[in-house]
């Protein structure tokens, strides 16, 4: 039976993500297809996809490696992220159906009850679905996509910190679904750019010798603060 590509590239990202190819680090058709058990035609496929998401480059006569993002690469994730989730919000206040709702007011109360109780450890996989099942309600698979992908890159470059005020996080959290489930699509992009930089202040670069410093001098205070 064929192993689908995307589930390929999926497994490959996820390691690249989570640290198992470091940056900078060769990636060969034989390797990857022997790690994963499939032939190495999903694996040329996987790899031309994580290359066209920034994840892989490809070097002429060296073959494919993970990238190594600039400092500023990164600040620009954080910038774009802070633009493209309001628009999300906006569109989910439109698009959005029942059963994105009852989930994310499922989530919004299993937040504010862990929150209340200090059980942090389960609030970053929450607000992961949280912001996953929001991008779904947007109803555009190229903004979707989008955000996804977002998603993924910054998981990989950034470590993010647990607010510092859970409880007051998650009461944003269920004051961006209060404004979807009303169709307010001002005050959905509204609420939701304000939490959007507010978190931007919690991510910090992963391990700074991974991530290569540009030529060029980086000013990246305007999406750290």
């Amino acid at each position: 039976m064929r192993i689908p590509a995307h589930s390929v590239c999926t497994a490959i990202r996820d390691d690249i993500v989570s640290g198992v190819y470091e940056r900078g680090s060769r990636l060969t058709e034989e390797q990857l297809a022997r790690r994963y058990g499939v032939s190495r035609v999903p694996v040329r496929e996987a790899l031309r996809t994580l290359e066209s998401e920034g994840f892989v480059v490809s070097r002429r006569h060296a073959g494919a490696h993970v990238a190594e993002p600039t400092e500023q690469e990164a600040a620009d994730l954080l910038e774009i992220r802070m633009l493209l989730e309001p628009l999300g919000a906006a569109r989910a206040a439109q698009r959005r159906t029942e059963a994105h709702l009852k989930v994310l007011r499922g989530l919004v109360r299993l937040g504010q009850e862990r929150a209340r109780r200090g059980q942090g450890e389960d609030l970053r996989s929450l607000g992961s679905w949280f912001h996953e099942t929001l991008a779904q309600a947007c109803g555009s698979p190229g903004l979707i996509a989008l955000l996804t992908q977002l998603r993924h890159k910054i998981a990989w470059m950034y470590a993010v910190e647990q607010p510092a005020r859970p409880v007051e996080s998650w009461a944003e959290h269920g004051a961006i679904v209060d404004a979807v489930a009303r169709g307010d699509v001002e005050r959905a992009r509204a609420l939701t750019a304000v939490h959007a930089e507010r978190a931007v202040a919690a991510h910090r670069l992963r391990r700074p010798e991974w991530v290569r410093t540009s030529q060029h001098a980086v000013n990246t205070a305007s999406v750290r603060n």
